[in-house]
């Protein structure tokens, strides 16, 4: 075995750069797929290379020493140009790609997601794939912080220098009831009255939802702040109050559907765009090849049954 101690290695600065942005051996060892004990012995290697220490790991959280703070700026353009090494080798060649990180919005866990990646594995026979899911927020966070490379999720503000984007999908926020609860009267006035089961603005989307409410002078009843779609869609389903959601939301908890009725939202109009996201010029012609893959998938299993089921969301559920 090669003794690596005293050396600069690529995998030692990899790790010290996830270690600077999770702030725990642990978590950046999970982010990594290696052991903490591992993650350590990198560290160590990596300060003993340089002469100083990066991080002061008595602190809880771990935090940069000025070093450390000063090294972190040279590691991240290492990892840059080995990123664009590796895709300049790879270029004309996406298939022999060895690995391939992809996050995704958990609204399609059911349906989107697999066929994605069903249909790119058979186009990328040699690729392995990781996948993670999550809030939209949270995947952009790993995409900036290179554990992942490409992301598909709702639109969090404008885009980075670095990032590369390709729109997807617009979708309006619309009204989840009760099956039956809204007949001949005001639907704003009956929504007033009625419980709301809100999104917890600890999550983006919730954020988007209660700065439009406060924006547009909208008080509700908002009893309840829930993270879980199906938690969401079960205590409408049960009666117990209203959601504001997306459509993809609500048919993420399909199991709830026939209790509920989908109805445009009755305040002021606000919507979301999903995005393909990944860093740029780094993966060629990837990133836009499967945003058209992603696109056509979602006008098949999105939004065509969407506009079936539902006909007044024919225009406002709309591919980019």
């Amino acid at each position: 075995m090669v003794e690596t101690a005293g050396r600069i290695t690529l995998w030692g600065v990899e790790v010290f750069v996830a270690a600077a942005d999770e702030r725990s051996i642990s978590i950046a060892a999970r982010r990594l797929g290696a052991s903490p004990s591992s993650v350590s012995q990198q560290l160590t290697n990596l300060e003993t290379a340089l002469g100083t220490a990066l991080l002061d790991r008595s602190a809880r959280p771990m935090s940069l020493t000025p070093a450390g703070a000063l090294f972190l700026k040279r590691a991240q353009a290492i990892l840059n140009e080995a990123e664009q090494a590796r895709a300049e080798l790879a270029l004309g060649a996406m298939t022999q790609l060895s690995r391939l990180r992809l996050g995704m919005i958990e609204d399609f866990d059911a349906d989107v997601t697999p066929r994605l990646l069903s249909e790119l594995s058979r186009e990328m026979e040699n690729t392995r794939f990781l996948l993670e899911t999550g809030a939209s927020h949270r995947l952009h966070d790993q995409l900036d912080a290179r554990a992942l490379d490409v992301i598909v999720a709702a639109d969090t503000g404008a885009p980075a220098p670095w990032m590369e984007v390709y729109p997807l999908l617009e979708e309006p926020f619309v009204a989840a009831v009760p099956k039956g609860m809204i007949g001949s009267g005001d639907p704003a006035q009956l929504l007033r009255e009625l419980p709301l089961v809100q999104y917890t603005a600890r999550h983006h989307m919730g954020r988007v939802i209660s700065d439009h409410l406060a924006r547009h002078e909208v008080r509700l009843n908002n009893r309840f702040e829930l993270d879980s779609y199906h938690a969401i869609m079960a205590m409408v389903a049960a009666g117990e109050g209203w959601t504001i959601i997306t459509p993809l939301g609500f048919f993420y908890a399909q199991r709830f559907r026939a209790e509920a009725d989908l109805i445009a939202l009755p305040f002021a109009p606000l919507s979301r765009r999903i995005n393909l996201t990944a860093r740029d010029g780094i993966l060629g012609d990837l990133p836009r090849d499967m945003a058209g893959q992603t696109r056509r998938i979602l006008g098949e299993l999105v939004v065509a049954p969407a506009a079936q089921s539902y006909p007044w969301l024919k225009d406002k559920l709309t591919l980019l």
